[in-house]
């Protein structure tokens, strides 16, 4: 994996772990000369994120809608801060920048963009891994809910392993550079479906 999508925050929770999670993430990152690929922003953990990735050396990539760069909020200390035209723009090149999805604490928007990139997975618009760190037990209730949809049948066995979860960054990205494909719903049979 050369380069990874970081989805994340832009908020600062008052608990200082998020901060000090981010920015470690960004550092370990760039220490494994992994680039960062993520929303472009400066502020919460997406900034955090960045700048220790940037404090390391490593590359970040931000990408980010035209409508936020003119509300202040782009980070233009990024080694390359692409602006596009809307949030749609801005996912279609977190895919085709990244190698996989990284996914860690954050709100609705970083909602969004793990659930787009799970669906994308399941798909066959793209086949990377898509990781999910638990820290502190923040996904505790989204994995099970995973698990709930599984087992009522709403997502198939052969997509059940899309989101690769784990509460440590050293074996969740482990598990993403082993990752291998599963069969998307595009090359299913209608029989299979």
């Amino acid at each position: 994996m050369k380069r990874l999508a970081v989805y994340c925050g832009s908020a600062t929770p008052e608990d200082p772990r998020y901060i000090e999670l981010a920015r470690a993430i960004g550092a370990e990152l760039a220490g494994r000369e992994i680039g960062v690929v993520y929303g472009g922003g400066r502020l919460g953990l997406m900034g955090a994120v960045a700048y220790g990735a940037l404090d390391k050396g490593g590359e970040v990539i931000g990408v980010i809608p035209e409508a936020l760069v003119s509300s202040e909020v782009a980070n233009h200390d990024c080694t390359e801060l692409i602006v596009v035209a809307d949030m749609h723009e801005r996912k279609a090149a977190f895919t085709r920048l990244s190698d996989g999805f990284l996914t860690i604490p954050g709100g609705v928007g970083t909602m969004d963009e793990l659930w787009e990139a799970v669906s994308w997975a399941q798909l066959g618009y793209h086949a990377k891994p898509v990781g999910l760190l638990n820290a502190f037990g923040f996904f505790d209730h989204l994995i099970a809910f995973n698990h709930h949809m599984a087992a009522v049948g709403f997502i198939r066995p052969a997509h059940q392993g899309i989101i690769i979860a784990e509460a440590e960054l050293d074996l969740l990205l482990e598990r993403m550079a082993a990752h291998e494909p599963h069969t998307p719903i595009f090359a299913m049979k209608s029989s299979e479906l």
